[in-house]
């Protein structure tokens, strides 16, 4: 052993060396992935030769099948496995050929991920969001959700299962050992380059495309299908390059499957792009819009109907829009669908051309005589006509007017001057015929107001000649708590004759007092004519029932039904003053 002690010398350098080159072949870790040779093979396990380990692994023949190696194992083939433990409580080898096997695999994956490199595999099964798929050189297995199967919608991928093909890595799990790959993005790479040979050869700006398909539209624009002898092509045509008029979505102007001539107006390698327009083939109309004049009536053709509107040409590449409140006089809320069809032609009058918008609009409505303008003048405000119930609300009656297709608006306050009008509201029903005076028209905003009180005459009247604190005699017709129901001899109206009213003193002032059926003077206390509205008050008479009897030295009148309970006093105050002792 003395000849180790010195290391200085060329024969221990070289021992060393030797022993240093020796064990760095065999470093045995648990962990690692080592060369195993194979030994023996019985009908259970095979057995394995590993230098460095105290005794012979062995792995189970199953898992050598289920690697894809159980028909090509014999004796003295190298196998790489994976040491789990060096030994375990029996004192033997733990090693695992199918984990070696996937985690080279994962390795393989790892640097095809990190170089960007496309990976052969297979679909071998479908599963729930997508497909698995098998590394075709180390056998792992990886995940390809649906969206990333193809650039286009598959109904059904049974012609793909167990085809090798490439796919892009677009995920690895580095924690979970998990990989996501993509087919889509293999299938566009290869689309690009054919678009651009596509785009190069047949495609160049302002050059015309003949009879390209609609394929599909949003809210920007219309996408469509060009065909070359090489293949297809997808291009768009902006919103504003599908007509010269305004267009608010494409499928006012076209239907999935249409063939249209395209002119070609953008190209764009980078995004692989091409632009193109409709109108553009066609001259502007709105270079001749002076042809045109407001207010005049044109024939227009039905092109679109809409929930709002139709859509109209005046002519070839001019339309305008025809809005369904100007498509009739009296229809409110009117279903353009039921009106009109696409292809209908119809006189229409342009009620504006707005040049800097490139907008028309039209109206229908004005080529017919304006129904308003027909009642005004047959039947003036304050005429008689007839009108049946064609609807009821809370506070109001629609009637259609006998001759015309309007509406009249009667409301409640005008179907009694007497009467409670929700009381009066009750009696009419839908088809009743019911006469009616016109009380207004109002042609602008389409309203016409009806009464039916009108016809006959105000009660009101009755207090033409009448002013405030004049006397008058009404009969008690009922009384409650609020006070006193009167009404005016000779007259309809109902009046409240209020508690506080009933008299001077407060100990008469009792509704109670009156059973009904009693002829009482009152005092007239407010008279309003424009707002139909008249006070009656027995206190105010009783103060100037007084006044007047302390004038005249006299006694109140006799034969009224007057509480005059405070007269004597007042008069007894007077004589004293005049006469003191």
């Amino acid at each position: 052993m003395e000849i180790y002690k010195d290391l200085s010398s060329p024969a221990s350098q070289q021992f060393e060396k030797l022993l240093n080159s020796q064990l760095s072949k065999n470093k045995i870790e648990e962990g690692k992935i080592i060369e195993g040779k194979i030994t023996k093979i019985t009908n259970k396990y095979v057995f394995l030769f590993i230098p460095g380990l105290k005794s012979e692994p062995v792995i189970d023949v199953n898992e050598m099948k289920m690697i894809g190696l159980g028909d090509n194992v014999k004796e003295g083939t190298l196998i790489s496995v994976l040491l789990e433990k060096i030994e375990d409580k029996n004192g033997d080898v733990i090693v695992s050929a199918q984990k070696a096997q996937k985690i080279k695999g994962w390795n393989k994956l790892v640097k095809c991920y990190e170089n960007n490199e496309l990976i052969n595999g297979k679909i071998i099964q479908k599963t729930k969001g997508g497909v698995i798929v098998e590394h075709t050189e180390t056998g792992s297995l990886m995940f390809c959700p649906g969206s990333q199967i193809s650039d286009k919608p598959m109904k059904n991928i049974d012609h793909l299962i167990g085809v090798e093909q490439k796919f892009a890595l677009i995920k690895l799990d580095m924690v979970r050992g998990n990989s996501v790959v993509s087919r889509r993005q293999v299938v566009s790479s290869n689309k690009k380059e054919d678009k651009a040979k596509i785009i190069e050869k047949y495609f160049k700006i302002g050059d015309v495309v003949k009879d390209a398909v609609v394929k599909g539209y949003s809210s920007f624009g219309c996408f469509f299908e060009v065909n070359t002898p090489e293949g297809t092509l997808d291009t768009l045509c902006h919103l504003q390059e599908i007509s010269y008029s305004r267009v608010n979505h494409p499928d006012e102007i076209f239907n999935i499957g249409e063939k249209h001539d395209l002119k070609v107006i953008s190209i764009d390698m980078e995004k692989m792009q091409v632009g193109c327009s409709i109108k553009q083939l066609s001259p502007d109309p709105f270079e001749h819009i002076t042809n045109y004049e407001i207010g005049k009536e044109y024939p227009v053709k039905i092109e679109k109907v809409t929930d709002y509107g139709c859509f109209a040409s005046i002519e070839p590449g001019l339309s305008a829009l025809l809005h369904n409140s100007e498509m009739s006089w009296t229809k409110k809320n009117v279903s353009p669908k039921k009106m009109f069809n696409v292809g209908d032609t119809i006189p229409c009058v342009i009620t504006e051309i707005d040049k800097e918008k490139r907008r028309v609009a039209i109206s229908h409505r004005l080529t017919q005589e304006n129904p308003y303008s027909k009642l005004e003048s047959d039947f003036p405000i304050g005429s008689e006509i007839s009108g049946t119930v064609n609807n009821l609300n809370e506070y109001a009656i629609y009637l259609k007017l006998d001759e015309f297709d309007i509406d009249g608006f009667l409301h409640s306050n005008d179907l009694s001057y007497t009467e409670k009008p929700e009381e009066e509201l009750k009696k009419y029903k839908k088809g009743d015929k019911i006469k009616v005076k016109i009380l207004e028209i109002k042609k602008a905003d389409q309203k016409v107001r009806v009464g039916l009180k009108q016809l006959s005459k105000d009660p009101f009247d009755w207090f033409k000649d009448k002013n405030v604190k004049d006397i008058i005699t009404v009969k008690v017709t009922s009384s409650d708590n609020k006070g006193l129901f009167v009404k005016p001899e000779g007259c309809d109206i109902e009046i409240l004759i209020k508690k506080s009213q009933i008299a001077m003193s407060a100990t008469d002032s009792r509704p109670s007092r009156f059973v009904g059926g009693e002829r009482i003077d009152a005092a007239i206390a407010e008279l309003n004519f424009e707002k139909r509205k008249v006070s009656l008050s027995i206190k105010l008479l009783e103060e100037i029932m007084n006044a007047k009897a302390i004038k005249e030295h006299s006694s109140p009148l006799s034969g009224k039904n007057l509480p005059f309970s405070s007269l004597s006093e007042q008069l007894d105050d007077k004589k004293n003053k005049k006469d003191p002792e």
